[in-house]
């Protein structure tokens, strides 16, 4: 995450990023991950507010780390202050971000939880779940197409797509542990076979 791209960022643009991160969070059906390939258009692509290497650095950070996955929105906001003109400011962008991304989301589940949890045998609530879940799928497919396809040359290494696929078999029919997995793609990693 040490890549270097100054960037000029005005108090309305600041203001943008903020209202975009609320709107990605009432947007986060089934958690920020989803909203990954939205947001790299947004950040990435559009803005040029960070680069590719940071995007995929904060999110792999991110979820390495122990804690809640939604580090990566913090790692964004501080890699775009830090873009913007040093630590002061990332941490502005870190908590700019975080805020944006829980405020909305927080405030509906708080005012909602309970009337779900008092209503969960009614038909439209057991439907709405049921509804959900082939979305929450093809959101988080869609988010690991974008990550896997970020770096140009990772697009083209068969093997890494080979062993995405073999992971992805595993896990769903197989009930392997994920830590063993992760293991595994470490010590392809550590010893160059990938």
């Amino acid at each position: 995450m040490n890549e270097s791209n100054s960037i000029l960022m005005q108090w309305a643009q600041w203001l943008d990023l903020f209202q975009h991160f609320l709107s990605y969070s009432i947007a986060s059906i089934g958690g920020p991950l989803v909203l990954l390939p939205e947001m790299h258009h947004y950040l990435v692509t559009e803005q040029h507010w960070l680069t590719d290497g940071q995007f995929s650095a904060s999110i792999v950070l991110a979820q390495a780390a122990p804690g809640p996955n939604i580090l990566f929105v913090a790692l964004m906001g501080w890699n775009i202050g830090l873009n913007a003109g040093g630590y002061l400011l990332g941490v502005g962008g870190a908590m700019l971000c975080m805020v944006g991304m829980l405020l909305p989301s927080s405030a509906v589940v708080y005012v909602t939880a309970g009337w779900v949890q008092r209503n969960r045998n009614l038909r439209t609530v057991r439907a709405y779940k049921q509804g959900m879940s082939p979305i929450v799928i093809a959101m988080l497919i869609a988010s690991g197409f974008t990550l896997a396809t970020a770096n140009t040359e990772a697009s083209h290494d068969w093997p890494l797509w080979v062993v995405t696929a073999t992971t992805t078999l595993i896990v769903w029919r197989t009930k392997v542990p994920m830590l063993w997995l992760l293991a595994a793609g470490a010590v392809l990693g550590a010893t160059g076979m990938l």
